[in-house]
């Protein structure tokens, strides 16, 4: 074999190893590219005022020197409901899906960082969460490649825990702002599943999560109401042969002390809107209530509250009065 055979040889395979190594998203990245430059431009465009126009515009743009970026006050997790993080990865990178996510954590505990986090991605689609309806322009969204059915895989988790610690610290994220995609969608979204690891990470300083041991039951106003009126109906009325004055007015100070004693201190708890305190759009209440199980009870999730439901919700709704 001579010389220019060999170098032939050895061209060819670095040429081969060069197409293997292309990089398979290079077209979205370049596309990527140009849609960030294109935003900031827009940022760079100062308003030029228009002749004639309205006074209240003003003779000049006048820029302010304190101003910095907007910063993601949610972390919205997701299970991306595929059979592949190339699945995923896809789907986020095709125009007509119209689906994105800031970070893919893959099974294997790989990290895809997509978006850079002072950009709105779209993840989360009509959704509201207390008072904030539009959750993607304030939210970081992470998916995490799991098929709804499949326990997340240790490595996943991991990894998915280091993320949420950066970014906890970078923004200041409330302990209290990193929710399920279920719990900003509940007629719509059941992700993450109820396999998901909640306790573990509120444990670690991420998302709510109720104490541990016994939990007092709620005193429910309906069951209040009902107790009192079975203690202050007025008694029969007289027979004609019985003088009224024999028949003693309720005291309501001892009806006041059998409840007390009954239940406790007089509370009122309504389950509708302990769910709106805690965050839940309430108008479709049977979907909140299976959001509120999903994330926080993981069993019966299609079931109507129990007892044992009513006392981790009274105790979570406490937590954010």
């Amino acid at each position: 074999m001579t010389l220019r055979h060999c170098l032939g040889l050895a061209c060819a395979a670095a040429l081969a190893a060069c197409a293997v190594q292309k990089n398979p998203y290079a077209a979205t990245n370049k596309s990527y590219k140009a849609q960030v430059k294109a935003y900031a431009e827009a940022l760079r465009a100062m308003p030029g005022t228009t002749p004639g126009g309205d006074s209240l515009l003003g003779k000049y743009w006048v820029g302010t020197t304190n101003f910095n970026l907007r910063k993601p006050n949610y972390v919205v997790i997701h299970h991306t409901a595929q059979d592949s993080t190339a699945q995923t990865l896809k789907t986020f990178t095709m125009p007509s899906t119209q689906v994105s996510a800031h970070y893919v954590i893959g099974r294997d505990g790989r990290v895809y960082h997509m978006l850079n986090d002072y950009l709105r991605a779209w993840h989360g689609g009509v959704a509201r969460w207390g008072n904030t309806t539009d959750i993607n322009s304030a939210s970081i969204g992470i998916e995490l490649d799991n098929n709804g059915i499949e326990p997340f895989a240790e490595a996943q988790v991991t990894s998915l825990m280091h993320i949420l610690g950066g970014l906890k610290k970078a923004y200041g994220i409330p302990t209290a702002n990193f929710i399920g995609h279920a719990d900003i969608a509940p007629s719509r979204k059941n992700d993450p599943s109820a396999l998901f690891p909640w306790k573990r990470l509120s444990a670690n300083g991420f998302g709510l999560w109720y104490d541990a041991g016994p939990l007092p039951s709620p005193f429910v106003a309906d069951s209040a109401a009902a107790l009192a009126g079975r203690l202050l109906t007025p008694p029969l009325p007289a027979p004609d042969d019985v003088p009224m004055a024999t028949i003693l007015p309720v005291d309501t100070s001892k009806v006041d002390a059998q409840l007390a004693r009954l239940n406790g201190p007089i509370t009122v708890f309504s389950p509708r809107e302990a769910l709106r305190i805690i965050g839940y759009d309430t108008r479709d209440l049977p979907a909140a209530i299976r959001a509120f199980k999903l994330h926080f009870i993981q069993q019966n999730v299609g079931m109507p509250l129990s007892d044992a439901d009513n006392r981790i919700l009274y105790n979570l709704y406490k937590k954010c009065l």
